[in-house]
């Protein structure tokens, strides 16, 4: 039988078929032996040992589109980090440090603030063009009554069909409400899982993929607080921040950083207001951040 991989604890496997069984396995010993080890989100193929009891071995693994490290899942189409617009404050440097780990990784992006009911439309705008004119798609939620929050909520879900979807933000944001405002049965497919896998039924500890139908995979992620972009030197940070890129060519010197250098020609459309200070204060905090893990 083939299925896909929604979850893995304690060396047990959770295969998702495609009649929405989900059986209970474990691997075989090859894939130890050989060093490889089932991820969250293969497509594999198991033996039944027990029709009844749901219970199976992982035999085999197809290939992977990808695999990623943070979060770790295997063939990620696109990732949505969702963010609220209030309660609690949006951390923006928060948000650009995923941004960063994703496109790292060359996963597809894409931004969601969430709770637009609780916050004046002329703000929403602002953050939401200053992330647009970085090349990402920007979908505003809400899953109360608001008119453009409900439609946002339509976008996401037309944005997700067909595809496996990484889910991630802070906590307090609201993914549990928008997964529920996506599909109805949502709820009721996780209560099942949750009665099969033992997990508490309002709170993610480890990634999981929930199946929502039509081949449409969402992975629900812890949420976070602290993220950390430790894994680059401090010079390559500045190839993350997509808007300096047709300013950085005319930079009076080659590999200019953005931070101290005359004749910088990021910083003039940063005092112009062409470049977000929003993200240039964030891009400069990372960047000392690295450069001080360089010293040690």
């Amino acid at each position: 039988m083939e299925g896909k991989i929604i979850k893995g604890v304690g060396g047990f496997y959770y295969i998702h078929l495609h009649d929405d069984r989900i059986f209970e396995c474990k691997a075989k010993g090859a894939f130890r032996n050989q060093g490889i080890k089932p991820a969250v989100g293969d497509n594999v193929y198991m033996d039944i040992i027990d029709e009844q009891e749901l219970k199976g071995n992982v035999v085999d693994i197809l290939p992977r589109k990808n695999k990623l490290i943070r979060p770790a899942v295997s063939n990620v189409d696109q990732a949505v980090i969702i963010f609220a617009l209030a309660h609690p404050e949006p951390n923006y440097n928060l948000l650009d440090r995923f941004l960063i780990m994703m496109d790292r990784q060359d996963v597809d992006t894409h931004i969601c603030l969430n709770k637009s009911d609780l916050i004046k439309n002329d703000s929403i705008q602002e953050i939401k063009k200053i992330y647009e004119n970085c090349g990402y798609k920007v979908i505003v939620t809400s899953t109360y009554e608001d008119e453009e929050g409900y439609d946002g909520v339509r976008k996401l879900h037309d944005m997700i069909q067909g595809k496996t979807t990484v889910f991630a933000g802070p906590s307090g944001v609201g993914k549990s409400s928008l997964l529920n405002a996506l599909n109805p049965d949502a709820k009721a497919k996780t209560g099942a899982i949750s009665d099969k896998i033992k997990r508490g039924k309002h709170t993610t500890r480890h990634s999981e993929l929930m199946y929502i139908g039509e081949e449409t995979y969402i992975m629900d992620t812890p949420g976070f607080s602290s993220l950390y972009v430790d894994e680059m030197e401090a010079n390559e940070l500045k190839d993350y921040y997509n808007e300096f890129a047709i300013y950085s060519p005319r930079c009076r010197f080659n590999g200019c950083v953005h931070i101290n250098e005359p004749d910088c020609e990021v910083k003039a459309a940063l005092d112009n207001g062409a470049v977000s200070r929003l993200r240039y204060d964030n891009y400069k905090q990372i960047y000392e951040e690295l450069k001080e893990k360089r010293r040690w």
